[in-house]
C-alpha cells in the first residue's frame, strides 16, 4: 500500500460506494420485475406503450451502469493527485445518481432531473484529470 498516495483510501471507499449503488439499483429492478411481471430476458416492458414504472426503474439502473466505467476511470485517476477532492466529487456524483434513480423510479421520466447536481462531481473529476494531464505534458 506504500505505492498509493496518502488518503487514497477515500477514493477506494468512493469506488466501493458506486458499486453499492449499482447493487441497490439491481435489487430494485429485480423487485420491479416480480411486481410488474416482466420476465427475463425482456429488458423493457411493452405494456402501456412501454411508459411505466418498471421501464423507469430499469432505465435508471441501465444509465448508471452505462456511466459507471467513465466515472470510475475519472475517479481513480483524479484520486492519484487529489485523493480527498476526488472522493468528495465522487460522493457528489454518487448522491446525484441516487437522487436520479429515486426520481426516475416514480414512473415520471422527468423525475430523473432530481439528480442533475451529480454532474458537478463528474465535471470536477474531469477537470482534475485534465489538469493532471496538462501538468504531466508540460513537465
Amino acid at each position: 500500500m506504500d505505492r498509493l498516495p496518502k488518503d487514497y483510501g477515500y477514493v477506494i471507499l468512493t469506488a466501493v460506494g458506486s458499486q453499492l449503488v449499482n447493487t441497490w439499483l439491481g435489487i430494485k429492478v429485480g423487485k420491479a420485475r416480480k411486481q410488474y411481471g416482466v420476465k427475463y430476458p425482456i429488458m423493457y416492458s411493452c405494456e402501456n406503450g412501454g411508459d411505466n414504472i418498471f421501464n423507469c426503474i430499469q432505465r435508471a439502473h441501465q444509465n448508471t451502469l452505462e456511466n459507471n466505467p467513465s466515472f470510475l476511470t475519472l475517479l481513480l485517476i483524479a484520486g492519484i493527485e487529489y485523493p480527498r477532492f476526488a472522493a468528495g466529487a465522487g460522493g457528489i456524483y454518487i448522491l446525484g445518481k441516487i437522487a436520479y434513480a429515486r426520481g426516475y423510479s416514480t414512473g415520471k421520466p422527468e423525475g430523473r432531473y432530481w439528480g442533475s447536481f451529480g454532474y458537478i462531481g463528474a465535471i470536477s473529476l474531469m477537470g482534475c484529470c485534465i489538469k493532471m494531464a496538462y501538468d504531466n505534458i508540460m513537465a
